[in-house]
């Protein structure tokens, strides 16, 4: 074998160059033996924090629609409070003026010296405002759902236009009736139609509106800050629809009773008790009075004449001798011949305890009463606290 053929064979078993793999897995067959440190914690994956950003930004739009859906029920609920408190205020304005023409009526029938014409006159006038009253009514939306208690309104109102009518119209024709009786039935017919306006207005709009104002969440006070269901009496005393009080309507349109001093009338001071306790007061011996915050004194007083008195005023003063005296008045509207009412004055916040008082009541006489020393008393009282 030649030299040559030596070296061709040697260089065919000389081993390779190591490639990057080979070395690769030699390091790591070589890697030194020995204990093991702490192992490190594994990573988290690293598109983690994309991730949490987008649960957050999902979280903060479901919070963006849940505050706009409750600010939206807010603004609805409002608005609709708005709508019914808004119908109530100008139902309100209606029921005032209605009501104010009722107190004309009652001041105008009781009204002494005014004629037969006269009072037809007047009463035909009030008719046509209380028509206005109507035509403002139906001109009034309500909200859908107090629909059947606005036709109520509408319905009393029409009740009372029909009674002013009707009672003009009666006193025409019972203008040459002889009997008193069958013309005072006449009036009181045509004035029972005006106190069912006020039933119709309590049953059928007030009481069924409240019902559904408290289902529909409304509260408070109507948008004029008045009652939120407004009431409205047309007659303030139901008796003046009896046949009674239309008896003195009729005599004295005949003149059989003018309220001049040929004839006897006027009222009589009957007595005054401490409520709620009811005890009586006496003007021959001290009165001792507790004091609580309920206390009131309660006048009673008859007309003791043979005609219809109206508009008499009544006041109470407690005399004494330090602070200053406390008055106060109030009115009878009207007052059948022989019957009774009573007058209740409350509220005495400054009142001095311990030393002696006095309680003094007083009527006013009316046109031609001629006997008034039974129209006021003296009361000693001492005054204590519960």
């Amino acid at each position: 074998m030649s030299e040559r053929d030596v070296d061709i064979d040697f260089d065919f078993f000389e081993e390779e160059e190591p490639t990057q793999e080979s070395s690769r897995v030699e390091r790591v067959i070589r890697r030194p033996g020995g204990p093991r440190g702490p192992r490190r914690p594994p990573r988290g994956p690293q598109n983690l924090t994309p991730l949490l950003r987008l649960v957050g930004l999902v979280a903060f739009a479901i919070l963006i629609i849940v505050l706009l859906v409750f600010w939206i029920k807010s603004c609805q609920a409002s608005s609709k409070s708005s709508t019914y408190k808004s119908y109530m205020t100008k139902i309100s304005e209606v029921a005032s003026s209605s009501q104010q023409i009722g107190s004309q009526l009652s001041t105008t029938l009781l009204s002494p010296g005014l004629k037969r014409p006269q009072l037809q006159s007047k009463i035909s006038g009030l008719a046509r405002q209380e028509q206005l009253d109507v035509d403002r009514a139906r001109g009034i939306t309500p909200p859908g759902p107090l629909l059947t208690e606005h036709q109520a309104v509408v319905q009393a109102l029409q009740f009372r236009v029909s009674g002013l009518t009707g009672l003009s119209d009666a006193l025409g024709a019972t203008a040459s009736t002889k009997n008193t009786t069958k013309a005072a039935g006449a009036l009181a017919s045509q004035m029972q139609r005006l106190l069912a306006s006020d039933v119709v207005w309590a049953d059928s709009f007030k009481a069924p509106a409240e019902t559904e104002l408290r289902r529909q969440g409304v509260t408070g006070t109507n948008a004029a800050g008045g009652a939120l269901v407004p009431d409205s009496h047309f007659l303030q005393n139901p008796a003046l629809a009896t046949a009674s009080a239309m008896t003195t309507v009729v005599e004295r349109l005949k003149g059989a009773s003018a309220g001049t001093a040929n004839c006897p009338c006027g009222t009589e001071l009957i007595s005054v008790k401490v409520l709620p306790a009811g005890k009586e007061l006496s003007t021959s011996t001290q009165n001792d009075i507790v004091v609580t915050a309920s206390m009131s004194f309660q006048v009673t007083v008859k007309n003791s004449g043979n005609v219809q008195v109206f508009s008499v005023p009544v006041k109470l003063t407690v005399e004494q001798a330090k602070g200053g005296n406390v008055v106060k008045t109030a009115k009878i509207g009207f007052l059948n011949t022989g019957a009774e009412t009573t007058v209740t004055f409350g509220n005495f916040p400054q009142l001095n305890f311990t030393t002696p008082a006095t309680i003094k009541i007083e009527v006013t006489p009316v046109a031609g009463e001629t006997k008034t020393d039974n129209n006021s008393a003296d009361y000693p009282v001492i005054f204590s606290v519960a």
